[in-house]
C-alpha cells in the first residue's frame, strides 16, 4: 500500500535494472509487458520506460507495446533528445484516458527538450541538481544553487505554456551510504524551499527513491531488513516538506515511520552530521 497523496512512478522497465536489462538483451517483449502489468496492478500511477542506449525506433516500439497492456500513462525516461522525441511521438494519450506522459528528465543542460511539448504535451520532470557554467554541467552543492536551478527550470517550462501543476522538480537524491557532502540534507531543504515558494505553488517534488539505498546491504547484522526502512525514513522527513512523487517500486511497503523508529533516528542523525561521520552513522545502524 502506498502513502495517501504519494504518486508512484513504477521504476521496473529500466535498462539500468539488471533483471530488466536481461529482458531487453533477450528481446523478451512478453517479460517486459508483464512488468508493466505487475506495476499497473501494484498501484503505480505512471510507468517508467527507459530503454538505455537503444535506438529511437526501439523506444517508439516499446512505448506502443507497453501502452498495449496498460491504461496507465507512461514516463518517457531518457536524457537523449532523439529518444525522447520518438517516445513522445509514439505515445497515445487516448490509451491513458487522456493523461499526458511524463518526460524524465529535463535539466538546464537539456532545455531543448522543452520544444517537444509543442508536438506532444507532457509533464516535465525537472532535474535541478545541476547548472550550466562556461558551457559545462556543474553539480549543485548548496540549497541555494539547487533551488535557483529549480526556479529557472519552472520558468522555462512556464514559457512553453506548461503550468506549475504539471511540473515535477527532482533535486537529485544521492546514495546515503556514500554521502559525504550532505546531499541528503540539501535535497530535503530544496524540497522545502520549492514547496514554500508562492511563485512555485502547485509544483510537485520527486526523487528516485531506490537510489537512496543503492549498494547498501538488504539486512542488518541481526537479519532484520533495512533498505525499505531507510527509504521510509526519508519519506517520513520529505513528505511534510513537500515531496509527493517518487520513482519507486510497487513491491515496497512505503509508510510513515514513528519518531522512535531506529531507521528514522539514524537518518535524522545523518542529516545533522557532516563528512564521513554520516557514513559511519549508517554503518553503525547496520551493525
Amino acid at each position: 500500500m502506498a502513502i495517501e497523496g504519494l504518486t508512484i512512478i513504477g521504476e521496473s522497465i529500466n535498462d539500468s535494472v539488471p533483471s530488466t536489462k536481461k529482458l531487453y538483451d533477450a528481446n523478451d517483449i512478453e517479460g517486459l509487458k508483464e512488468l508493466a502489468r505487475v506495476q499497473d496492478a501494484g498501484g503505480a500511477s505512471w510507468i517508467d520506460v527507459n530503454v538505455g542506449l537503444r535506438t529511437p525506433e526501439f523506444m517508439a516500439g516499446m512505448v506502443r507495446t507497453i501502452q498495449g497492456v496498460t491504461a496507465k500513462p507512461l514516463s518517457i525516461d531518457t536524457p537523449d533528445y532523439d529518444l525522447a522525441a520518438a517516445g513522445l511521438r509514439a505515445y497515445d494519450p487516448a490509451r491513458a484516458g487522456g493523461k499526458p506522459p511524463i518526460l524524465n528528465s529535463i535539466s538546464l543542460m537539456r532545455t531543448k527538450m522543452f520544444e517537444l511539448y509543442r508536438e506532444q504535451p507532457f509533464m516535465p520532470l525537472l532535474l535541478s541538481c545541476e547548472h550550466e557554467e562556461d558551457g559545462a554541467s556543474k553539480p549543485n552543492r548548496t540549497v541555494s544553487e539547487n533551488y535557483a536551478s529549480a526556479k529557472e527550470l519552472v520558468r522555462l517550462a512556464n514559457a512553453q505554456g506548461i503550468p506549475n501543476e504539471w511540473c515535477i522538480v527532482d533535486p537529485g537524491i544521492a546514495p546515503i551510504g556514500s554521502d559525504t557532502e550532505g546531499i541528503t540534507r540539501m535535497v530535503l531543504d530544496t524540497i522545502a524551499a520549492v514547496h514554500g515558494d508562492p511563485e512555485l505553488a502547485g509544483v510537485h517534488a520527486s526523487v528516485g527513491l531506490s537510489n537512496f539505498t543503492v549498494m547498501l546491504p538488504l539486512k542488518r547484522a541481526d537479519g532484520s531488513p533495512v533498505k525499505g526502512s531507510l527509504e521510509n525514513a526519508f519519506l517520513t522527513l520529505a513528505i511534510p516538506r513537500g515531496l509527493d512523487v517518487i520513482i519507486g517500486s510497487v513491491k515496497r511497503k512505503y509508510q510513515i515511520l514513528p519518531d522512535d523508529h531506529p531507521a528514522l533516528v539514524c537518518l535524522k542523525d545523518v542529516v545533522a552530521l557532516t563528512g564521513y561521520d554520516g557514513i559511519m552513522r549508517v554503518m553503525e545502524y547496520y551493525s
